[in-house]
């Protein structure tokens, strides 16, 4: 049995960052363990989180509402018809609410200012479960479907093209982590947030795709971009992850966050294709999600 790690216990998970090395080491160590049928501990029997969601979710929502139940918990997802964060109560106000209510918040928000007034104002533990500025739960998933596909993370190279959004700004938090190279491809006036990390490089053309181990991309139009659809339409025309792509990268497997715009980020062909781990990566949502809350709620 793995012993659990105190130093994770009762603290707040709202970007990969938040994380030490060893940390996320024991995070995916324990996921591994748990999807193989290793570790069957139910550390949330008894305990009640809520699930506070602004977005619509399918993968988040169920990977979370599953792994609760399986480390013997229970949930409460409430929609923004039952908490309407800084409408009906601000956010402060409905954390202390919650917090006589529940043992810990997953929430899935616009604005990740937002989320941090959630967890400043929470004496319990809360998960981002997407912001506008980070997806690192996803990210978490990444990782232990990387491992798998491709063994030791700093020998790894992901090449993810398409948009500078929240699931890139994780994959940077954890590029510092893991050692893994980076490359982020995507239109001028698309990058990234400043980025301070030498395993991290940003280009602007889609070439030199030789030595990636992973080709990854995302929706060009995130939700609350929906006024920029054709705009983005027309940026990320030339950026469109289709099999003449990765038959420049012969040697990668392709993933996707999900939910994909067949057609426009990725053809029907290559999400389909033998070399995709997109269905795979998103079955691990569970088991990295598992892991992460075994760890910050740990007996």
């Amino acid at each position: 049995m793995i012993p659990p790690v105190v130093s994770l216990r009762g603290r707040d998970f709202l970007d990969v960052a938040d994380l030490g090395r060893a940390d996320l080491r024991r995070i995916l160590d324990l996921a591994h363990e748990i999807k193989a049928g290793r570790w069957e501990e139910r550390p949330l029997q008894g305990r009640h989180i809520a699930m506070v969601f602004q977005k619509p979710s399918h993968r988040t929502r169920v990977s979370f509402e599953v792994g609760i139940a399986r480390l013997g918990g229970s949930a409460t997802t409430l929609t923004e018809n039952e908490v309407q964060l800084g409408v009906r109560e601000t956010v402060p106000d409905a954390a202390r609410v919650l917090d006589r209510y529940v043992d810990g918040i997953v929430a899935r928000l616009r604005s990740h200012d937002d989320l941090v007034q959630l967890a400043l104002a929470s004496e319990k533990p809360v998960i981002n479960g997407l912001t506008d500025r980070s997806h690192p739960c996803q990210i978490l998933a990444d990782l232990l479907t990387l491992e798998e596909v491709g063994g030791e993370l700093s020998r790894q190279h992901v090449v993810y093209i398409g948009d500078g959004n929240n699931v890139v700004r994780s994959l940077v938090d954890a590029a510092a982590l893991t050692g893994l190279d980076l490359t982020v491809v995507t239109p001028r006036g698309y990058d990234p947030d400043r980025i301070e990390n030498g395993h991290v490089h940003v280009k602007h053309e889609v070439n030199d795709l030789e030595q990636a181990t992973v080709i990854y991309t995302d929706v060009w139009t995130s939700m609350g971009q929906e006024a920029e659809r054709d705009a983005r339409r027309r940026a990320f025309a030339g950026y469109q992850v289709n099999q003449a792509v990765m038959d420049r990268a012969p040697g990668a497997v392709f993933m996707h966050c999900l939910p994909a715009h067949r057609g426009e980020e990725v053809t029907d062909e290559v999400i389909d294709g033998p070399r995709s781990v997109v269905f795979q990566q998103a079955g691990n949502r569970l088991y990295a999600q598992m892991a992460l809350l075994a760890e910050l709620f740990a007996r």
